[in-house]
């Protein structure tokens, strides 16, 4: 089996600072397999602990990488910009953009601030949608590209994360349009949704809370990585799809409908009549999650009614 490596391509990764996170272990297999890196990260406040690019890139060149840190926000079409510009200056081009960076609030529908629901728009959604489109260029211009965007087992549809399941749904259907457009142009564009003990986790969850628990216990960031590596190499056989990634586990997550019911003079009544009919073929749920206790928002705990 041939090593899988990245030598002469330069990958970006965003909100890639920090320990523990997912970012940071895809800069460091990245680099660690030849790419030049440019980590990238604002220094969230919203996590505990620091959240520093340098730190990373210090990390990686310790270890005989080469990488360079970038401050700038993906919230903003001028700092996605300047992101993409920091790879041209250190190495001249972008092969590899890892669209990472993201926020959360764990707070109930009705209760999640307006500006909260803004910043994570602008944050998970609107930052990849601005990295991608300054890289595409680029991309566009070598006939080469590789993206690969993080969205989350959230976009299912889980209690307390509405906003936050919203922009990365929307970042899944962002994937599959990209990859559409980007086909004929040599530009795969694929997503992740991964399960990982990181610094969200530990910033939305109490401690004693079995997800805090099973995801330190079961759930390393590294583990990770080497999907989102394989996505990101030239090799990679695919294009627009989406991965579960979690403890060793990687699964295709995709689309599907049932075959339904035909009714050109459907009504009201024959669509009640025959509802056993549009459900059947439907495989159960696996990803409702209903029971939450012991689920913690920022304020005070989630008590299930």
């Amino acid at each position: 089996m041939k090593e899988l490596r990245f030598d002469g391509r330069t990958a970006i990764v965003t909100g890639a600072g920090g320990n523990p996170s997912l970012g940071r272990v895809y800069a460091m297999l990245l680099a660690a397999r030849g790419a030049n890196v440019v980590v990238n990260d604002i220094g969230s406040k919203h996590a505990p602990g620091a959240a520093t690019a340098q730190g990373v890139v210090d990390e990686i060149v310790a270890l005989g990488g080469k990488a360079v840190a970038d401050t700038h926000s993906v919230a903003t079409e001028a700092g996605a910009n300047a992101i993409i510009q920091t790879a041209l200056d250190a190495f001249g081009g972008v092969d590899i953009l890892v669209n990472n960076a993201g926020i959360i609030f764990n707070t109930a529908f009705d209760e999640i601030s307006s500006t909260d629901i803004q910043r994570t728009m602008d944050v998970n959604l609107m930052g990849p949608i601005w990295t991608s489109r300054a890289a595409w260029p680029h991309m566009k211009k070598a006939g080469y590209g590789r993206i690969v965007n993080i969205v989350s087992g959230s976009m299912y549809g889980f209690a307390l994360q509405a906003a936050y399941a919203a922009s990365k749904g929307g970042v899944y259907s962002l994937t599959r349009a990209m990859a559409t457009e980007g086909k004929r142009l040599g530009i795969k564009v694929n997503s992740v949704a991964p399960g990982a003990f990181t610094r969200m986790v530990i910033g939305s969850q109490e401690e004693d809370c079995r997800t805090y628990q099973g995801t330190k216990a079961h759930m390393p960031a590294e583990v990770v990585s080497p999907a989102v590596a394989f996505l990101a190499h030239e090799d990679c056989p695919v294009n627009g799809e989406c991965f579960d990634v979690m403890a060793g586990h990687v699964r295709r997550i995709y689309m599907a409908q049932t075959p339904g019911i035909s009714v050109p003079d459907i009504t009201i009544e024959k669509v009640a009549a025959r509802w056993d009919e549009v459900m059947a073929g439907t495989s159960p749920d696996i990803f409702l999650v209903t029971d939450f206790d012991g689920f913690q928002r920022h304020d005070k705990p989630y008590k299930p009614s």
